[in-house]
């Protein structure tokens, strides 16, 4: 069955367009201007949304996030809040896939099979656990295939051929290509090897790829372009809302994503 997900990248191949994937912290700054943020993003330029559910002990995550995290905990957002926030920006956003990311204790605490069913309910197409390795992934695997969520993976530059082969047999939605060995975080240059790296992964999947992790300008999506689908931008997305003063978070943030997207037209691929 057709995902929105699905329906995302076949729109994205049909139109010559690299996806781009933005990612908010739910409850940074505050919950009611992550509801206003989404679909100003999206009119800016964004494919897919990434809801960040703010955790207190990440491992992937960079200063930026961290600190975005720590807001949200401060005002109090749970995984709870964050399937609420969900189901509120599907009602608004009824086509834009969105993607619950998050650390695995917190849904481990709410229930594998209560969480699955929970976020397709509110509306969320997958879910991400940056910490879930795919050798203990098969309890959330399985209950989200149950329930339709699909299950995205991360593959770092360090995996090995066996580890790739691994990931791709249990990934579902798009692969999710860590361009850098390090956490997220804001970068001026993509690593050389770059499209070493996805050619290897590209061998073990069918499914889109898409890279995150330092991809902060229109630069950095037309290079990702030429060798996967999507590019996934986080920290330099929280960097310029937090740069902003309450009044004009949103504005500043749809600025930063028109300009990102002018790296995602007339995509040239080199596969």
């Amino acid at each position: 069955m057709k995902t929105r997900i699905d329906d995302s990248f076949a729109m994205l191949e049909a139109r010559g367009r690299t996806g781009l994937i933005a990612y908010l912290t739910v409850g940074f700054p505050d919950v009611e201007t992550t509801l206003r943020l989404a679909p100003a993003i999206v009119e800016a330029g964004v494919d897919m949304i990434e809801l960040g559910v703010p955790y207190s002990d990440p491992l992937a995550d960079g200063v930026t996030i961290q600190r975005s995290s720590q807001v949200a905990l401060r005002n109090g957002v749970t995984l709870q809040t964050c399937l609420e926030v969900c189901g509120t920006l599907r009602k608004q956003l009824p086509l834009v896939p969105l993607l619950l990311m998050g650390y695995y204790n917190p849904i481990l605490a709410y229930g594998i099979d209560a969480f699955a069913r929970e976020a397709v309910a509110r509306g969320a197409d997958g879910v991400i656990v940056p910490d879930l390795p795919p050798e203990e992934a098969a309890p959330l695997v399985g209950a989200s295939r149950a329930s339709g969520l699909e299950t995205i993976f991360l593959i770092a530059p360090t995996s090995t051929d066996r580890r790739m082969e691994a990931v791709c047999r249990v990934a579902s939605g798009f692969v999710y290509c860590v361009s850098v060995a390090g956490t997220t975080g804001a970068r001026e240059q993509l690593p050389p090897d770059l499209a070493i790296f996805l050619d290897r992964v590209r061998r073990h999947t069918s499914l889109p790829l898409a890279v995150g992790f330092g991809v902060s300008d229109a630069a950095h999506v037309r290079e990702i372009g030429r060798r996967a689908e999507a590019a996934i931008f986080a920290s330099a997305l929280i960097d310029a809302i937090a740069k902003g003063s309450s009044g004009d978070h949103v504005e500043r943030a749809s600025r930063f994503v028109a300009e990102l997207a002018r790296g995602a037209d007339n995509r040239v691929r080199s596969r």
